[in-house]
Protein backbone atom coordinates (compact mmCIF):
# COMPACT_ATOMS: atom_id res chain seq x y z
CA UNK A 1 0.00 0.00 0.00
CA UNK A 2 1.53 3.29 -1.16
CA UNK A 3 -0.08 6.57 -0.12
CA UNK A 4 1.13 10.16 -0.46
CA UNK A 5 -1.23 12.31 1.62
CA UNK A 6 -0.53 16.02 1.66
CA UNK A 7 -2.03 19.30 2.72
CA UNK A 8 -1.23 21.03 -0.58
CA UNK A 9 -0.01 19.28 -3.69
CA UNK A 10 3.52 17.86 -3.22
CA UNK A 11 4.14 19.86 -0.05
CA UNK A 12 7.90 20.21 0.29
CA UNK A 13 8.47 16.61 -0.78
CA UNK A 14 8.09 16.24 -4.54
CA UNK A 15 11.23 14.09 -4.54
CA UNK A 16 9.65 11.60 -2.17
CA UNK A 17 6.52 11.49 -4.34
CA UNK A 18 8.58 10.62 -7.40
CA UNK A 19 10.50 7.99 -5.44
CA UNK A 20 7.21 6.45 -4.27
CA UNK A 21 5.85 6.21 -7.81
CA UNK A 22 9.19 5.00 -9.16
CA UNK A 23 9.66 7.86 -11.62
CA UNK A 24 7.25 9.41 -14.08
CA UNK A 25 4.47 7.31 -15.55
CA UNK A 26 0.74 7.61 -16.16
CA UNK A 27 -1.31 9.74 -13.77
CA UNK A 28 -5.07 10.12 -13.39
CA UNK A 29 -6.24 13.40 -11.90
CA UNK A 30 -9.54 13.27 -10.00
CA UNK A 31 -10.96 16.74 -9.38
CA UNK A 32 -14.48 15.96 -8.20
CA UNK A 33 -13.93 17.78 -4.92
CA UNK A 34 -14.44 20.87 -7.13
CA UNK A 35 -17.79 19.80 -8.59
CA UNK A 36 -19.66 22.53 -6.69
CA UNK A 37 -17.50 25.21 -8.32
CA UNK A 38 -18.51 27.12 -11.48
CA UNK A 39 -17.34 25.32 -14.64
CA UNK A 40 -14.55 27.77 -15.46
CA UNK A 41 -13.17 27.63 -11.92
CA UNK A 42 -13.31 23.84 -11.96
CA UNK A 43 -11.51 23.67 -15.31
CA UNK A 44 -8.83 26.01 -14.01
CA UNK A 45 -8.38 23.82 -10.94
CA UNK A 46 -7.93 20.73 -13.10
CA UNK A 47 -5.32 22.49 -15.20
CA UNK A 48 -3.47 23.68 -12.09
CA UNK A 49 -2.89 20.04 -11.12
CA UNK A 50 -2.25 18.61 -14.57
CA UNK A 51 0.51 21.10 -15.39
CA UNK A 52 2.84 20.29 -12.43
CA UNK A 53 2.45 16.56 -13.07
CA UNK A 54 3.22 16.94 -16.77
CA UNK A 55 6.20 19.14 -15.89
CA UNK A 56 7.41 16.26 -13.72
CA UNK A 57 7.26 13.96 -16.73
CA UNK A 58 3.89 12.26 -16.24
CA UNK A 59 1.38 11.45 -18.94
CA UNK A 60 -1.79 12.87 -17.37
CA UNK A 61 -5.54 12.45 -17.92
CA UNK A 62 -8.46 13.78 -15.94
CA UNK A 63 -10.71 10.98 -14.73
CA UNK A 64 -14.14 12.39 -13.88
CA UNK A 65 -16.03 10.30 -11.33
CA UNK A 66 -19.30 11.54 -12.80
CA UNK A 67 -18.67 9.23 -15.77
CA UNK A 68 -18.28 6.20 -13.49
CA UNK A 69 -14.71 4.99 -14.16
CA UNK A 70 -14.20 1.24 -13.97
CA UNK A 71 -11.57 -0.70 -12.08
CA UNK A 72 -9.86 -1.46 -15.39
CA UNK A 73 -9.70 2.21 -16.32
CA UNK A 74 -8.14 3.26 -13.01
CA UNK A 75 -5.75 0.28 -12.97
CA UNK A 76 -4.12 1.55 -16.18
CA UNK A 77 -2.51 4.36 -14.21
CA UNK A 78 0.60 4.32 -12.06
CA UNK A 79 -0.75 7.03 -9.77
CA UNK A 80 -4.21 8.36 -9.00
CA UNK A 81 -3.91 12.01 -7.96
CA UNK A 82 -6.92 13.37 -6.06
CA UNK A 83 -6.98 17.12 -5.55
CA UNK A 84 -8.53 19.31 -2.88
CA UNK A 85 -11.86 21.09 -2.75
CA UNK A 86 -14.91 20.06 -0.75
CA UNK A 87 -14.20 16.80 1.09
CA UNK A 88 -17.90 15.94 1.43
CA UNK A 89 -18.60 16.42 -2.28
CA UNK A 90 -15.59 14.26 -3.16
CA UNK A 91 -16.68 11.51 -0.78
CA UNK A 92 -20.21 11.50 -2.21
CA UNK A 93 -18.91 11.27 -5.78
CA UNK A 94 -16.61 8.41 -4.80
CA UNK A 95 -19.63 6.56 -3.41
CA UNK A 96 -21.95 7.28 -6.34
CA UNK A 97 -19.36 6.17 -8.90
CA UNK A 98 -18.27 3.10 -6.97
CA UNK A 99 -14.71 4.42 -7.13
CA UNK A 100 -14.40 4.23 -3.35
CA UNK A 101 -14.51 0.42 -3.50
CA UNK A 102 -12.37 0.26 -6.64
CA UNK A 103 -9.68 2.57 -5.28
CA UNK A 104 -9.56 0.82 -1.91
CA UNK A 105 -8.90 -2.52 -3.62
CA UNK A 106 -6.29 -1.10 -6.00
CA UNK A 107 -4.51 0.58 -3.10
CA UNK A 108 -4.57 -2.51 -0.88
CA UNK A 109 -3.31 -4.64 -3.79
CA UNK A 110 -0.49 -2.10 -4.35
CA UNK A 111 -1.63 -1.77 -7.96
CA UNK A 112 -1.45 2.04 -7.86
CA UNK A 113 0.02 4.88 -5.85
CA UNK A 114 -2.70 7.02 -4.31
CA UNK A 115 -1.72 10.67 -3.98
CA UNK A 116 -4.25 13.00 -2.42
CA UNK A 117 -4.04 16.46 -0.97
CA UNK A 118 -6.47 18.37 1.26
CA UNK A 119 -9.86 16.75 0.50
CA UNK A 120 -8.05 14.00 -1.39
CA UNK A 121 -6.13 13.13 1.76
CA UNK A 122 -9.06 13.51 4.15
CA UNK A 123 -11.21 10.90 2.39
CA UNK A 124 -8.61 8.25 3.23
CA UNK A 125 -9.36 8.69 6.95
CA UNK A 126 -11.90 6.71 9.00
CA UNK A 127 -14.38 9.59 9.35
CA UNK A 128 -15.08 13.05 7.98
CA UNK A 129 -16.67 14.12 11.25
CA UNK A 130 -15.29 17.50 12.29
CA UNK A 131 -14.43 18.65 8.78
CA UNK A 132 -17.74 20.50 8.53
CA UNK A 133 -15.90 23.37 10.21
CA UNK A 134 -13.72 23.59 7.07
CA UNK A 135 -15.96 22.35 4.22
CA UNK A 136 -19.70 22.72 3.70
CA UNK A 137 -21.54 19.37 3.68
CA UNK A 138 -24.71 21.14 2.57
CA UNK A 139 -23.27 21.37 -0.95
CA UNK A 140 -23.64 17.60 -1.31
CA UNK A 141 -27.44 17.36 -1.86
CA UNK A 142 -27.33 20.11 -4.50
CA UNK A 143 -24.33 18.71 -6.36
CA UNK A 144 -24.72 14.96 -5.86
CA UNK A 145 -28.39 14.46 -5.02
CA UNK A 146 -27.70 12.47 -1.84
CA UNK A 147 -27.13 13.24 1.82
CA UNK A 148 -23.55 13.82 2.99
CA UNK A 149 -21.49 10.71 3.71
CA UNK A 150 -19.50 10.93 6.93
CA UNK A 151 -17.43 7.76 6.76
CA UNK A 152 -14.09 7.82 4.97
CA UNK A 153 -12.31 4.99 3.19
CA UNK A 154 -10.31 4.18 6.37
CA UNK A 155 -7.04 3.43 4.59
CA UNK A 156 -5.33 5.29 7.42
CA UNK A 157 -6.25 5.04 11.09
CA UNK A 158 -6.69 8.68 12.12
CA UNK A 159 -7.93 12.06 10.85
CA UNK A 160 -5.83 14.33 8.70
CA UNK A 161 -6.26 18.08 9.14
CA UNK A 162 -4.83 20.03 6.18
CA UNK A 163 -3.75 23.67 6.01
CA UNK A 164 -2.71 24.03 9.65
CA UNK A 165 -1.06 27.37 10.17
CA UNK A 166 -2.90 28.67 7.10
CA UNK A 167 -6.59 28.40 8.02
CA UNK A 168 -7.94 29.24 11.51
CA UNK A 169 -10.59 26.51 11.24
CA UNK A 170 -7.87 23.90 10.76
CA UNK A 171 -5.96 25.10 13.80
CA UNK A 172 -9.14 25.08 15.89
CA UNK A 173 -9.96 21.51 14.86
CA UNK A 174 -6.40 20.38 15.65
CA UNK A 175 -6.65 22.04 19.05
CA UNK A 176 -9.96 20.28 19.71
CA UNK A 177 -8.40 16.90 18.85
CA UNK A 178 -5.44 17.58 21.13
CA UNK A 179 -7.71 18.55 24.01
CA UNK A 180 -9.93 15.49 23.57
CA UNK A 181 -7.06 13.04 23.04
CA UNK A 182 -7.86 12.13 19.43
CA UNK A 183 -4.82 10.90 17.53
CA UNK A 184 -4.49 12.85 14.28
CA UNK A 185 -2.10 14.38 11.78
CA UNK A 186 -2.19 18.19 11.67
CA UNK A 187 -0.41 19.09 8.43
CA UNK A 188 1.06 22.36 7.31
CA UNK A 189 1.11 22.95 3.56
CA UNK A 190 4.70 21.68 3.51
CA UNK A 191 3.99 18.38 5.27
CA UNK A 192 3.04 14.95 3.95
CA UNK A 193 2.01 11.60 5.42
CA UNK A 194 3.77 8.93 3.37
CA UNK A 195 3.06 5.20 3.48
CA UNK A 196 5.29 2.88 1.48
CA UNK A 197 4.20 -0.61 2.47
CA UNK A 198 5.20 0.21 6.05
CA UNK A 199 4.17 2.34 8.99
CA UNK A 200 3.15 5.93 8.14
CA UNK A 201 5.96 8.45 7.98
CA UNK A 202 5.26 12.12 8.70
CA UNK A 203 7.45 14.26 6.45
Amino acid sequence: MRLFLASFRFGAHQDRFLDLVGGAGRAAVIANACDAWPPRARASAVKSDIVPLRTSGFEVDEVDLRTGPTAGELARYDVVWVRGGNTFVLRAQLLLSGADTVLAKLIRDDAIVYAGYSAGACVMCPSLDGLESMDDPEQVPNVCGIDPVLDGLALVDRPIIPHCGEEPEADELAQHYRETGVAHWALTDEQVVLINNAEPELL
